[in-house]
């Protein structure tokens, strides 16, 4: 009796185990479809994955981003709106809510699933980033507000980089849209983005060094102990500008604001970003990681003739960059707005 008894609980546990091993590989195949644009089987296959994991939020945030990707926007809000509205939605549930309310243009809804998923999920850099989308569409400045709490709470998240770098780029600051813009791209290192910043880095640079004295023309009524020690590195290396911005002259600028930062700054205020510089700097792939940032957002015909005349620097730099994962600590956070 027992034997037979420990023979039922074995074939139970095993057709348990492959219902949950089927339930995966069909979600893994849904997932696949939707990625091919095949709607219909992506959700045929997800309910029936659902059939077997009925709780499960990740299958319901697949079929609700399915059906809006298919543009059935009505499907897509009747899945989603009862996970949101339960304990176990997760970031995912609220971003494609988010998502699907903007898409209709319901900008009031859109606000309350970012406000409800951010009580929830406070640390979330993708629902600050969204959040501050939805705010900067609708010309709300608090924008910026949404965009450094992502950056503070989720340093790793370059969503919120790639936004606030473009809006200090529009304003007068001249500080950290360059800061952040250059995190960013660390970040986020080839995308159509990532060319868009390095535009803006180049120009960024441009409008640091318009004046003469960095730190007479530079006039925040919020200037903090690290942007003050920003640009007195930066303002060491002003003489280097004065015959205009290259990609040369960007090269001897940051060479030379490396090195004035570790001298003095760096004890004060840690930085992954300049570490990261100073790390470049030493093993003699600076000039490749620069030209790759300046050289190709000024004129690609001049980066190509710079790459074909120092291959060996291209390629350490390209194989080194493929495969490091640049990553920020918590804690570094120096904004005061």
């Amino acid at each position: 009796m027992k034997s037979w008894v420990v023979l039922s609980l074995s074939v139970v546990f095993a057709l348990s185990a492959y219902a949950q091993q089927n339930a995966d590989t069909l979600q893994k195949a849904g997932r696949e479809y939707m990625l091919n644009g095949d709607w219909g089987n992506a959700i045929m296959v997800f309910n029936r994955a659902l059939k077997q994991r009925p709780n499960d939020i990740s299958l319901r945030n697949d079929i609700a981003y399915t059906y809006f990707l298919q543009r059935d926007f009505e499907k897509a809000l009747e899945t989603i709106k009862p996970v949101i509205a339960g304990k176990d939605a997760d970031v995912k549930s609220f971003q494609i809510a988010g998502t699907i309310y903007r898409a209709i243009e319901d900008i009031k809804e859109a606000g309350k699933v970012y406000i409800k998923g951010l009580k929830q999920f406070p640390k979330s850099g993708v629902l600050h980033s969204e959040y501050g989308e939805l705010l900067w569409h609708k010309k709300d400045y608090a924008a910026i507000k949404q965009w450094e709490k992502g950056i503070e709470a989720d340093p790793n998240y370059p969503g919120n980089y790639y936004h606030a770098s473009r809006f200090y780029y529009f304003t007068t600051d001249k500080i950290w849209s360059l800061i952040y813009g250059e995190i960013f791209i660390n970040l986020e290192s080839y995308t159509i983005r990532t060319a868009e910043i390095k535009n803006i880095l180049y120009d960024g640079y441009k409008k640091l060094f318009s004046g003469s004295d960095l730190m007479e023309s530079y006039k925040s009524k919020k200037q903090s102990g690290f942007e003050k020690a920003f640009l007195a590195s930066m303002n060491s290396q002003a003489h280097l500008a004065a015959t205009g911005i290259k990609p040369e002259t960007l090269f001897a600028i940051r060479e030379g604001f490396i090195k004035h930062w570790f001298a003095t700054r760096a004890a004060t205020f840690p930085f992954r970003l300049f570490d990261y510089l100073k790390q470049l700097l030493e093993s003699g792939m600076f000039e490749a990681y620069n030209q790759w940032i300046f050289g190709s957002a000024v004129h690609a015909a001049d980066y190509q003739t710079w790459i074909s005349h120092n291959k060996a620097a291209y390629d350490t730099f390209h194989q080194f960059q493929r495969g490091r994962v640049f990553k920020l600590p918590e804690g570094q956070y120096y904004q005061t707005r």
